[in-house]
């Protein structure tokens, strides 16, 4: 291998046997545990004749024609490799493959090593790019791409990107990396928002192999439906090509929401990973919501407005059997419709770990398979724990009320079985201890459970309390609109200024 890098040094070329450690001595072949140079750290040698002298002494080859200049250098730059941990034979590997670097000074070789350094890269990574991708080290258009991501973006781009980046494009691909990822953030990204998403999508895809005026694309078309905030939530939008994938993808929710760009925004916005899915997939959800649930475009662009994470479920593991189950209870489109926009998470919990509980419990507290009443309570359910609601009823258990009575409460009012059992049981003893009332008030107006303590329920009762002539009930309390309630106090003072 030392004879094949001999002419690298335009040394004329060696015919004898010696093998490549003769070239250099047998305590040489370790260079990076002596210490006569350190070539990352700019030291120079005790004494610069050293190796020549031990090379010409220690070399058995018939050739009489040296260059000691170029047999130092070719010294340097064996150490240079063997400090980033590249082996002696393989940097003899490297010598003898790349004459450019013969004519690249040692100090900017070493700059390079050195940025690659302060960008985070650890002795292996730098190992494999420079095995790997030579030209790291011997393109000048790879000193501006370096000095970018180290000062414009301040190192925050992962390691393991970085490295990505340079061994998978070759350094004219690389050349104006800086000006479009500047053009990122001439749109709307700061530094941290734009490490952000360099780190999380593919380097090469998403800038490398695209013009300026595809990123400038990119961005312009997506800033109706949020644009940069868009692009941070789901960076690898950024992967995916403009003509072929994200405008069939948006345009699908567009048609389904009547070209309704505001909402097509909310629904990216809110769930955006949704454009990770093809066309077809899309589809194919909406046909089936369609034929078997018989919902129309309006509806179903409804329920993903709420519940865009629709579109992760199987349409036979969960879409069909909850929908089925809808249908077994007696639920008509209109209802099916109904429910989901109430409770579209039914369509995607666990039947095993959470809907199977919930439904047992349910038909133990008086509830019927397959009823309109059951589908009502389950959708009350699925925002709730099974733990949660058992202590619901407990606590109605415990203040008075009957089995049966929280069954009928629960059919007039399922809510109440969602119902925090902690902030209930403040509302009952509110309602028995400071209101006075009995708690089978409840019976008559469950939704009185479902108004907040402090601010509605304390507040109203304190202000009307004095003013009104017997006892008010629950509903007209509570349900009576804000201005028509702060209104009666005034009539009822006139009314008695006037008796």
């Amino acid at each position: 291998m030392a004879l094949a890098a001999l002419p690298l040094f335009s040394n004329p070329p060696c015919h004898c046997s010696s093998s490549i450690t003769t070239f250099l001595p047998s305590h040489s072949r370790h260079l990076t545990t002596q210490p006569f140079i350190s070539p990352l750290t700019k030291s120079q040698p005790p004494n610069s004749n050293y190796f020549l002298s031990q090379s010409r002494l220690s070399t058995h080859c018939r050739c009489t024609s040296h260059t000691p200049n170029l047999d130092f250098q070719y010294v340097r730059l064996v150490t240079l490799f063997q400090e980033i941990g590249i082996s002696f034979e393989e940097a003899n590997l490297l010598l003898s493959n790349a004459s450019e670097l013969t004519s690249i000074q040692l100090d900017l070789l070493r700059d390079r090593i050195l940025s690659l350094k302060s960008l985070g890269l650890g002795r292996m990574s730098i190992n494999h790019i420079v095995t790997e991708q030579l030209n790291v080290l011997t393109s000048n258009e790879i000193d501006p791409l370096l000095s970018f991501l180290r000062n414009e973006l301040q190192g925050q781009v992962e390691e393991a990107k970085v490295k990505l980046l340079l061994l998978a494009n070759e350094p004219k691909e690389l050349s104006d990396f800086p000006q479009k990822v500047q053009l990122l953030i001439d749109s709307g990204f700061g530094v941290g928002k734009i490490a952000h998403v360099l780190n999380k999508v593919s380097l090469s895809k998403a800038i490398c192999h695209r013009s300026m005026e595809e990123i400038e694309r990119v961005i312009s078309f997506l800033k109706p439906f949020g644009g940069v905030d868009l692009i941070v939530k789901n960076p690898a939008i950024l992967n995916y090509d403009l003509d072929n994938q994200l405008k069939p993808r948006i345009r699908v929710l567009t048609e389904l929401s009547g070209g309704d760009d505001d909402s097509v925004g909310k629904v990216l916005n809110r769930f955006p990973i949704i454009l990770n899915y093809t066309v077809e997939h899309v589809e194919e959800h909406i046909e089936f919501l369609k034929s078997f649930a018989e919902l129309d475009d309006q509806q179903i662009f409804t329920i993903v407005l709420v519940f865009p994470a629709i579109f992760t479920n199987s349409r036979e593991m969960k879409l069909r059997p909850r929908i089925q189950f809808l249908k077994d209870c007696g639920l008509d489109s209109g209802d099916i419709f109904k429910f989901l926009f109430r409770a579209p998470v039914f369509l995607s919990i666990s039947f095993r770990k959470n809907l199977a509980s919930k439904l047992l419990f349910l038909v133990k507290i008086g509830y019927e398979y397959r009823t309109k009443e059951l589908a009502m309570a389950i959708a009350a359910s699925t925002r709730t724990s099974c733990g949660n609601m058992q202590k619901v009823v407990s606590l109605f258990l415990n203040s008075g009320l009957s089995s049966e009575e929280i069954f009928a409460m629960s059919k007039k009012h399922p809510p109440i079985l969602r119902y925090n059992h902690a902030s209930l049981e403040k509302k009952i003893k509110y309602l028995t201890e400071e209101m006075d009332r009995d708690i089978k008030e409840l019976l008559d107006f469950p939704a009185f459970l479902g108004y907040k303590l402090d601010d509605r329920i304390k507040h109203r009762y304190e202000i009307k309390k004095d003013l009104w002539e017997g006892q008010i009930s629950l509903n007209q309390l509570l349900t009576v609109s804000s201005k028509n309630f702060s209104d009666k106090p005034k009539k009822a003072s006139v009314k008695s200024k006037l008796e």
